[in-house]
């Protein structure tokens, strides 16, 4: 006899936070071999929104509360092991940079992973036992990176001592203004040389200074490189300008570092646009909060001081510093930083402070407020409900980030392309470099032509095609309101042409509502409503909630009755006890199966008729009578089926809705807002198989609300939470969460990342066409001064084609 326990992934490894994660792999290796243990292995995200360890044991040989011992000792043991850190940092100025940084990294003993971003982030996974947070971190600084305050605390000043500490003398433009002096050098050299010959020396001395200030930043990252012995663009332009210098043509070598130290600058310049879009939503937030305490009195708090429960007063036309629900006053509130909605959203106070503070997820959109919000015309008190390090916005802005160390596979691609192509281009220089040997030419002009393919041949605009164009895009969806978790999530979601949407919450209102009363032969809709609403009213799903909201208002005050030992039947129903004895509430398919008689003819009739005019149904009964039925409605949202029809217009070709109610009534809702085919009747492990069975015939993203439909979503190729901005269930767990409860950002995330995914390809063309024309340009005669303008150009152009993204609108949806 084999038994099952299923335990979060967080209570065993704190540190984790993705399933992938090599320590989740150790932690099921680790119980595999384990007496008793038949199999242990990853449950996805379920609908409490963390990854599950699910461990299949014999209770015979190990009793429950042993393996869960087992699977805490192991956890623990990994955890002490193994450390994971993420830290913000100055110095990764540029993708290449980045990529040096994180080679560098692993090659450090010890450490297991290890990617770096331009956005400015360090991913780490390391062996405590062999290494130290304090070593990588005293890596990074020989580097030349340093670890920054977190994104999270706006602190402008601090960033700005740091830009100028770490940016060089003249803080975070000095490689520009290095370039600019290197190129006045080259101009007013070549004036001497070619004005006044007779100064002599003059003209080299201009010359060896212009190779300094052009060369400086390019020789600092070619050391990088070098160390761990790898050939990158800054290593070949190098070689390319000694070259130059050998042969005597000083004014080329000059011309080639001054083109090539402008064009990183201006392509800092450019990348830091991207960045500082992601930086400015940790700016949203004031540093400081109007806070009431207990003597009633007003008193100005850093934001990092605020504590769960804390009474926030905030003005008209003000910022808000946390996130929590309203208390006092109505206004209206601009939510367009975190959620991306055009439309100022009306907040009014709790009817319960209390029950609001002991389930804060549950509070309602008109009620629920966010940092970094702006308030209408009302001032309005909220009840803070997360610390300032853990609101909707800090988190979105530290997901924003490590997107930006998740790489596409686009990405992955270059890289190996890169990894080729580099020793390749060598090869081909090494042989140029003997032409003279076969055809009839001096020594010098061979040198000079491998050269002049050196610089032709070097892969600089195709390393930054992708990353800029990914963190354009991912900045530009933050900014709308759409929150993508890296490169990945959003070339695939670029590239689907199928979309699956859970029915209740998403489609609709998730909101349904009583429309028909039907009670059997011999009872009254007062004894019906009266048994339904006592047992219902114990239950939090979507349609109990809507029979206790809707029959309390029917009885109109009239005593409810008091119901007990309420238990679900997932996907079915609930049953519970009325005065001693045992009520079943759910569909008609739960009568007549797993011991439960079946309906009666004529409450069987009264179901299909109310399924006939598109309702969902409930079969009420008590005891060995069956009561009646209930007919409820939930309403289309209004923007579904625009944004339905616009989903087509960007090409998505093939729609399904998924739902758990009875198929006609799935079918007249999918009809309603605009989608042909409709997959009634299922349970949520249905959804899960339907999902499977959707991506085995073609890629597919699901859009669901993140915690129901959480494990469906897990299994999308793409998984899509909508309304993310009040779940940290539906942040946590889909690839692309939509922060407002609005099925219009759907088609802005999804035209969004079909615009990014062709402006990559744009990139790689013109990136992978200059080279492919360049190369024999310089191998027939073309010189080096022509070849790095074009090179050059070719870089600039990939990369503020990129920045276009930053700028995408959209007819609607998003900004």
């Amino acid at each position: 006899m084999t038994e099952k326990v299923r335990l979060d992934i967080p209570l065993l490894l704190p540190d984790v936070k993705a399933e992938a994660d090599a320590c989740v792999e150790r932690l099921t290796s680790e119980l595999q071999g384990r007496e008793g243990v038949s199999e242990a292995h990853i449950v996805p995200a379920p609908g409490n929104g963390n990854a599950q360890l699910c461990i299949h044991y014999d209770p015979d040989f190990l009793p429950l509360a042993r393996v869960r011992q087992l699977a805490t000792s192991a956890g623990a043991a990994i955890t002490g092991q193994y450390g994971h850190i993420r830290w913000d940092v100055d110095g990764l100025l540029h993708e290449r940079r980045a990529r040096t940084v994180g080679d560098q990294l692993r090659r450090l003993a010890g450490v297991i992973e290890a990617e770096a971003s331009a956005v400015g982030a360090v991913r780490v996974e390391f062996d405590r036992s062999v290494t130290s947070e304090q070593d990588i971190r005293r890596a990074l600084a020989e580097l030349g990176v340093w670890q920054r305050a977190p994104l999270v605390v706006p602190a402008s000043a601090a960033s700005e001592e740091e830009e100028h500490e770490h940016g060089g003398i003249f803080g975070r433009n000095t490689e520009l203004i290095f370039a600019v002096i290197s190129g006045a050098l080259l101009a007013t050299g070549f004036g001497f040389e070619k004005l006044r010959p007779d100064f002599g020396g003059a003209g080299l001395t201009l010359y060896l200074l212009s190779y300094f200030f052009g060369g400086y930043y390019t020789l600092r990252e070619a050391i990088d490189s070098l160390r761990i012995k790898r050939f990158e663009i800054d290593t070949l332009m190098l070689v390319a300008a000694a070259g130059a210098a050998a042969l005597g043509a000083w004014a080329e070598g000059a011309l080639l570092l001054f083109l090539f130290s402008l064009g990183h600058a201006l392509e800092h310049y450019a990348m830091g646009r991207a960045k500082r879009a992601i930086e400015a939503l940790a700016e949203l937030a004031p540093r400081t909060a109007m806070v009431r305490r207990g003597d009633g009195g007003l008193s100005e708090v850093p934001v990092e001081s605020l504590v769960i429960g804390d009474t926030v007063v905030v003005k008209p036309n003000e910022r808000l510093s946390a996130d929590g629900f309203v208390v006092a006053g109505r206004s209206s509130i601009d939510q367009a930083p975190v959620t991306g909605e055009s439309v100022p959203v009306d907040k009014e106070p709790v009817p319960d402070r209390m029950q609001a503070a002991a389930q804060p997820d549950k509070v309602s959109a008109q009620h629920r407020v966010f940092a970094g919000t702006i308030n209408g015309p009302g001032a309005i008190e909220i009840a803070v409900t997360r610390l300032a390090a853990d609101t909707t916005l800090a988190k979105v802005v530290k997901m924003v980030s490590e997107a930006e160390t998740q790489k596409s596979p686009t990405q992955r691609f270059t890289d190996r392309f890169e990894r080729v192509f580099v020793p390749s281009v060598l090869a081909l220089v090494a042989f140029l470099l003997f032409a003279w040997v076969v055809i009839d030419e001096p020594f010098r002009d061979s040198f000079y032509r491998a050269m002049a393919v050196l610089v032709a041949a070097s892969p600089c605009a195709l390393a930054i095609a992708t990353p800029s164009a990914v963190l354009s895009g991912v900045a530009r969806a933050a900014r709308g309101g759409v929150l993508i978790k890296g490169g990945g999530p959003l070339e695939t979601l670029g590239s689907l042409n199928a979309l699956a949407f859970d029915k209740t919450g998403t489609l609709t209102e998730g909101r349904p509502r009583i429309t028909d009363i039907v009670p059997a032969t011999g009872v009254n809709d007062d004894e019906l409503m009266a048994i339904a609403v006592a047992v219902e009213r114990l239950s939090d799903h979507p349609l109990a909630i809507a029979i206790a909201r809707d029959g309390e208002q029917f009885l109109d005050g009239q005593p409810v009755l008091a119901a007990t030992d309420l238990s679900s039947l997932t996907g079915r129903g609930v049953q519970a006890r009325v005065n001693g004895e045992m009520v079943l509430i759910g569909k008609a398919e739960m009568f007549g199966r797993d011991g439960f008689a079946a309906l009666s003819a004529e409450t069987a009739r009264t179901i299909e008729r109310l399924r006939d005019q598109g309702r969902t149904t409930m079969a009420v009964r008590i005891g060995d009578r069956d009561l009646g039925a209930i007919g409820l409605m939930d309403t289309p949202r209004a923007a579904a089926k625009e944004a339905i029809a616009r989903l087509k217009t960007l090409g998505i070709q093939r729609m399904i809705m998924l739902s758990g109610d009875n198929q006609r009534v799935a079918t007249a809702v999918a009809a309603d807002v605009g989608i042909e085919e409709a997959w009634g009747d299922l349970m949520p492990e249905d959804k899960v198989e339907a999902i499977g069975r959707l991506r085995a015939q073609t890629p597919v993203a699901m859009v669901g609300d993140g915690v129901n439909d959480a494990p469906a979503i897990a299994n999308a190729t793409v998984g899509i939470a909508m309304g993310a901005a009040g779940s940290d269930v539906a942040l946590e767990t889909a690839d692309v969460a939509l922060m407002a409860d609005d099925l219009a950002h759907l088609p802005f995330a999804v035209g969004l990342s079909r615009s990014t995914r062709w402006i990559i390809r744009q990139n790689l063309v013109v990136s992978l066409g200059v080279v492919a024309l360049l190369v024999p340009a310089t191998i027939l005669g073309l010189g080096i001064g022509p070849a790095v303008m074009a090179h050059e150009g070719s870089t600039l152009l990939v990369v503020f084609n990129a920045l276009r993204l930053l700028a995408y609108r959209d007819n609607g949806g998003g900004e």
